[in-house]
């Protein structure tokens, strides 16, 4: 590539992180030296400096300087979706209506690729364009190995409008987990400042008084195994990266078959796939873009539902405690 250019972000990108659409159409630029190109302001939206994170609105400009290697500036296609894939997917849907779905992703399925990252849901989003004319948009996002409602745009319109709404907190969340060990007292607020730090093993957060930022959580315990184990649930107050998980390691209780935060401590012998991650985004509600409040639940994965068998969790799955709480 030979001079700076200028590409114009398509309709069909509003709302991605700058970082995944760059790589998508540069993938020989690694995000080592992608960071290393924001800092310089080698590369700018509008004009301005941004970073790595910055969600690109269509029609912007994008300044991409030369970068030595002669690709193509043409986003990389999506691989075809196996149509096994693809039926599973839409067998998924809890709510569609004109303006967005919200489907029950598995545990396992990442949201979007990264490094090593070949299948994901955002490769797969063709899949659920259901007659619309846009493939849909993703507007929040959950772990790999979180199960649970996510949330798709139908449109670029209303990927702004609920982009802007999550970001604003006006959209409520409850996760369930189970937890090894039991916390005391039985519900409350943890409120621990969170701080990113790399790792051979990956990005994780730790709790950091000092450095950390502002990250809230409210929790209550529904049922309880014994001294063993409880289901709670969870509302994030704010929106960290592995929050909930650093949040229960806070109270010294990992969620069960968490081992990247909770090691040895988040494994129960005997809990059928107690390796596998028991945390549920279980039910989300916000104001719709039509109007009106929206809510939507998410059942048992699997495994969870295995589990709360095992445990003998005896609380009714629509009782009050077991939903959103009303707080102050």
């Amino acid at each position: 590539m030979t001079g700076v250019q200028h590409i114009p972000v398509p309709e069909d990108d509003d709302g991605m992180r700058l970082d995944r659409w760059f790589r998508r159409l540069f993938p020989q630029v690694n995000q080592g030296r992608l960071q290393k190109l924001l800092r310089s302001g080698q590369i700018r939206v509008d004009g301005g400096r941004v970073k790595a994170a910055h969600r690109l609105t269509s029609g912007q400009q994008v300044r991409v300087p030369p970068l030595g290697d002669p690709v193509a500036a043409q986003p990389k296609p999506y691989q075809p979706i196996d149509p096994r894939q693809a039926d599973d997917l839409r067998q998924r849907i809890l709510h569609q209506d004109d303006h967005l779905l919200v489907i029950d992703k598995p545990a396992g399925l990442a949201v979007q690729g990264g490094s090593g990252t070949t299948k994901h849901l955002d490769g797969m989003l063709d899949a659920l364009k259901l007659g619309a004319k846009e493939r849909p948009r993703l507007v929040h996002r959950l772990d790999k190995d979180t199960a649970g409602v996510l949330v798709l745009a139908r449109s670029a319109k209303v990927a702004r409008e609920l982009t802007a709404l999550f970001k604003s907190r006006e959209a409520r969340k409850l996760y369930w987990a189970v937890v090894v060990g039991i916390p005391s007292p039985d519900q409350g607020r943890i409120v621990a400042p969170l701080v990113k730090l790399p790792g051979k093993a990956g990005e994780r957060v730790v709790v950091d008084e000092e450095q950390g930022k502002k990250a809230e959580t409210e929790f209550r315990i529904v049922d309880r195994a014994g001294n063993k184990a409880a289901w709670l649930a969870l509302e994030p107050l704010t929106g960290r990266t592995h929050q909930l998980r650093a949040h229960c390691l806070y109270l010294g209780k990992p969620i069960l078959g968490d081992g990247k935060y909770g090691g040895p401590e988040a494994f129960l012998s005997g809990v059928p796939q107690a390796k596998k991650l028991h945390l549920l985004a279980r039910a989300i509600r916000f104001p719709h873009p039509a109007g009106g409040m929206l809510e939507v639940t998410a059942p048992l994965p699997p495994h969870m539902a295995q589990t709360w068998e095992y445990l003998g969790f005896q609380a009714n799955l629509k009782d009050p405690e077991a939903g959103f709480g009303e707080y102050e």
